[in-house]
């Protein structure tokens, strides 16, 4: 595969999963320094993984979600919970996803991936709601 094929690939899965705001927002700042960075992930990340045949998106999705409650990762671990709009897993399916990473990742884990987790959830209730009010 061409390497500007991977690259469209990675960048089309990833604004899916993710959202052209915030993909657009990401490519936006990135700068000389981190700009490597961004073609990195998107080809790698995004090119190489995301699109490989033997998962679909929705359960890539869940599995990154439980590996970040499990590291800590809490920027990653919101952005993933507010692409679930984009992947279809649910909120049911998520408090599931840490409840069995409290299990693995201990309790301290998931118990701050829930309380990120339902931060990202009220503020996606908030904008919704102001939407739905606008039109």
């Amino acid at each position: 595969m061409l390497d500007k094929d991977l690259y469209d690939r990675g960048m089309a899965v990833r604004r899916s999963v993710l959202g052209d705001a915030h993909v657009d927002r990401s490519l936006e700042r990135a700068t000389a320094f981190d700009a490597d960075f961004q073609e990195f992930i998107t080809k790698t990340a995004w090119g190489n993984i995301w699109t490989r045949p033997g998962l679909d998106i929705r359960t890539r999705s869940m599995l990154t979600i439980a590996m970040l409650a499990a590291l800590g990762k809490d920027g990653e671990l919101k952005l993933h919970i507010r692409a679930t709009r984009n992947t279809g897993v649910t909120r049911d399916e998520v408090k599931e996803i840490l409840l069995q990473a409290a299990v693995y990742a201990g309790i301290p884990a998931a118990n701050h991936a829930v309380a990120l987790a339902r931060g990202v959830y009220d503020e996606m209730d908030a904008e919704d709601a102001a939407n739905s009010a606008k039109g």
